[in-house]
């Protein structure tokens, strides 16, 4: 994600070999963890990895 901030949740599974749920489930735990954030708009934005 760092590498390629405009990745999408279906690419990222795709290229790590697991399901797009795993993928918000990782994403919403690295919130939580604070080591990510989101930038910019909902439909427009992207993650950052802190």
């Amino acid at each position: 994600m760092s590498e390629r901030p405009s990745i999408t949740i279906s690419e990222l599974a795709e290229l790590i070999e697991v399901s797009e749920r795993t993928i918000q489930r990782n994403i919403q735990k690295m919130q939580a963890d604070q080591l990510l954030i989101r930038s910019g708009g909902r439909k427009t934005g992207y993650w950052e990895v802190v």
